[in-house]
This record gives C-alpha cells, sequence and structure tokens, in this order.
C-alpha cells in the first residue's frame, strides 16, 4: 500500500488531489457535537495543502436516500475544517455538479475544498457496479490523484471508496495507515493477556466479532443492551430488558465454545434497572433500583452495569497486555447510566496495556464523558470498520489502495 510520504515525496504541487476522508460527524441541528473524525483526518489534508496540492476533500453524512437533504449537509464540517486548517475552506453545493466543477476548477496551489455529501447521489451506494462505477467516473475527473484516508467507511464497497482509487494513482493518508497499523496490534501482533469489551444495544450487530475473538482473545466482557441476551441465556429473567431471543441458542453456544477454549467470558453480575428509559434531552434524573443480574424485576429493563460489576471488570482489565473496547456498557447519554461506561474508559486509562477504543459511540463516550484522548492507546474513527477487520473479513476500501 502506497503511502502519503511516498507520495508527497513524488510532489504534489499543482495537483488535484482527491481526499476520501470521514467526516460523518454527529449534529445537532447545524452544530457538530463531536469533531473527532474531522481532526483526526486533518493532519492529511494539512499537510497535502501545505505541499502545494490542490486538496479536493469528499466524504458522506448519515444515511440520506441517494438525493439532497438538508439535514445531512456537509457545510457545517467544512466551515469546522477551514477553523481546525486556519484557512478557508470552499464549499460545492452538489457532488459532481456545476458547483463541484467550478469550485475545484477556482482552487489554486494549496488551497481546501469540500464537496456536498457524496451520499446525495445515488451511485456512491449503489449495489449496481455500472452506476456505482458511473458515478466514480464523474468524480475522477475532478482529481489527478487519490487518497484514502476515510477509516470509518473502508468496510463500504462503495464507489469514493473501492471503484475510485481504481481510476486514479493512488495512496494511504496517515489517519488509515495508522488505524491498519493498530488492528494488526491486535491480530497479528497481539501481546497478552487480551481483553475485549464489547457493548452496544444488539448481540446481533457483534456476533461475528465474538465468534473470531473466541479463538484470539483470552477474555471477553460483555456489557450493553447485548448483555441481557447472554443473561437470559443463562437462565436469567432480564424483565422488560432489550433481549433478541433468536440469538439465543447461537450466544448459548458460544459461552459453551468459551468454556471449551479456555476463553473467560464475563458477565454483569448488578444492574441499574428501571421501569422506564431516561429522557436524554433534558436528562432530569432517573429513578432506578441496582439489582443483581439474575433478579432483574419483571417490569424493569437494565441500563447500565453495577458498582459491582464496574469493580470486577476494572480488575479484568488490570493486568492486560492489549484491550480492545467496543460499544458503551450503558445508556452513557443520561448522567445517571453513564458510571459503566466511564469506569470502562478509567479501567482503560489506568491500565498500562495497549489500549484501543473501538471508534462510533465508544469514541463518542470517553470525549462526552471529559477524558483525555492522548490518555488511550488510541481512538479508532471506524467502529464499523475495526470489527470487520477483527472479523477477518477484506475490507474494500484497503484492499482497494493495495492494488
Amino acid at each position: 500500500m502506497k503511502t502519503i510520504d511516498e507520495l508527497l515525496a513524488e510532489g504534489v504541487s499543482g495537483k488535484r488531489v482527491f481526499v476520501r476522508a470521514d467526516l460523518n460527524v454527529p449534529l445537532a441541528g447545524d452544530k457538530i457535537t463531536d469533531d473527532g473524525r474531522i481532526r483526526a483526518v486533518q493532519p492529511t489534508i494539512a499537510k497535502l495543502a501545505e505541499a502545494g496540492a490542490r486538496v479536493v476533500v469528499a466524504s458522506h453524512l448519515g444515511r440520506p436516500k441517494g438525493a439532497p437533504d438538508p439535514a445531512f449537509s456537509l457545510a457545517p464540517a467544512a466551515q469546522r475544517l477551514g477553523e481546525l486548517l486556519g484557512a478557508e475552506v470552499a464549499f460545492a453545493t452538489d457532488t459532481v455538479g456545476a458547483s463541484a466543477r467550478e469550485t475545484v476548477a477556482k482552487l489554486a496551489d494549496g488551497q481546501v475544498a469540500v464537496l456536498e455529501n457524496l451520499r446525495f447521489n445515488a451511485g456512491e451506494t449503489s449495489k449496481d457496479d455500472a452506476e456505482r462505477g458511473a458515478f466514480a467516473d464523474q468524480l475522477a475527473e475532478l482529481a489527478d490523484v487519490y487518497v484514502g484516508d476515510g477509516f470509518g467507511a473502508v468496510h463500504r464497497k462503495h464507489a469514493s471508496v473501492f471503484d475510485l482509487p481504481a481510476r486514479l494513482p493512488h495512496a494511504a493518508g496517515f489517519l488509515i495507515a495508522t488505524e491498519v497499523g493498530v488492528l494488526k496490534k491486535l491480530t497479528a501482533e497481539v501481546k497478552r493477556p487480551y481483553v475485549v469489551v464489547l457493548g452496544g444495544a444488539k448481540v446481533s450487530d457483534k456476533l461475528a466479532v465474538i465468534d473470531e475473538l473466541l479463538g484470539k482473545a483470552d477474555r471477553l466482557l460483555i456489557g450493553g443492551g447485548m448483555a441481557y441476551t447472554f443473561l437470559y441465556a443463562k437462565g436469567y429473567e432480564v424483565g422488560i430488558s432489550l433481549l433478541q431471543k433468536d440469538q439465543v441458542e447461537k450466544v448459548k453456544e458460544y459461552m459453551a465454545r468459551a468454556e471449551a477454549n479456555g476463553v473467560e467470558l464475563v458477565l454483569p453480575v448488578d444492574i441499574l434497572a428501571s421501569s422506564e428509559f431516561p429522557d436524554l434531552k433534558g436528562k432530569t434524573p432517573a429513578e432506578y433500583v441496582t439489582v443483581d443480574a439474575d433478579k432483574i424485576p419483571a417490569d424493569k429493563e437494565g441500563l447500565d452495569i453495577g458498582p459491582r460489576t464496574r469493580e470486577l471488570y476494572a480488575s479484568k482489565i488490570a493486568d492486560a497486555e492489549t484491550v480492545f473496547w467496543n460499544g458503551p456498557v450503558g445508556v452513557f447519554e443520561h448522567p445517571d447510566y453513564a458510571g459503566g461506561t466511564r469506569a470502562i474508559a478509567q479501567a482503560l486509562v489506568d491500565s498500562p496495556a495497549f489500549t484501543v477504543v473501538g471508534g462510533g459511540d465508544s469514541a463518542a463516550a470517553v470525549r462526552t464523558l471529559g477524558f483525555d484522548e492522548n490518555a488511550f492507546g488510541h481512538i479508532s474513527t471506524g467502529g464499523g470498520a475495526s470489527l470487520k477487520y477483527l472479523e477477518g473479513k477484506s475490507l474494500p476500501g484497503i484492499a482497494a489502495l493495495e492494488v
């Protein structure tokens, strides 16, 4: 895989360099609530601009239906990128139309432009190779060179991720190079004990990675909504907690395999449970009880791991050499149910291990809860991409850069 350092050594001054970034940031209206992904790609964009490239940045945001939708505009991200770069960033109001062509044509050496949301064009995400390829052809007309640096999208076979690199000279940006290096430390170069913390809402989202980790991890700590399917599989009643009954037999199989393989699979021993889901907007105080994991009342749902579980999980992380964490272990957006996720983050901070926060909600959680990002070994920008890699799957966006 060609690196951006090699590309820069060849010279990019005066060239139009298309950077596929991941500016898929969370928004409240038109306000960015977490700019971590923009900050992560900023070094690549800045270095190219410094070298005199005419930088064309493109990304998706959210899930628009292949047509323009103001709610998913990249305009706020373009503005924030300009603030981080300390320079004006031009913004094209379409992807490959008149605005995009005009905006790119006006770029001088060292200047940066952002195209509107790629998913406003149906060709970006099309499953039809010809339709996707036609959109990639249009994007290729805007550039001379391609730099892939949108790690959060490399598990998608999309036009700007998979098809476009085949049409232009290409290289990997700083972020993708870093992310791939980190993932190798979680797969091919693991230091043990290797502890994996998995949270999030649905166990079905994590089945494939659990399947793979049962042959690689030393310990699996389970939390979040997915934990209740595991607890139910042990024969516990889980009240009105999130439960995927169709996954119970698979979970039982995994628990048996973990025992057979000598993998320690650790489940919550106590739970914060309530009869109603908390108010995440006004964040009014929640009413809850702390109960043993096998005594969740029939009219209540589990919303966070309890204090004994927090201590237990911290102790299971303390002697690790490598820790990977993907998914919050409670409804961290509400202060009354943030304690479990905070405890996991603190345990990673306190650990001397190589610690990786696996993107998505986990990355947002550590920032929301006020942790110093530099206290972790690495905070990934792509939770889905990280999981696919750990599942042993090929990532289309990485494969395209390796050709």
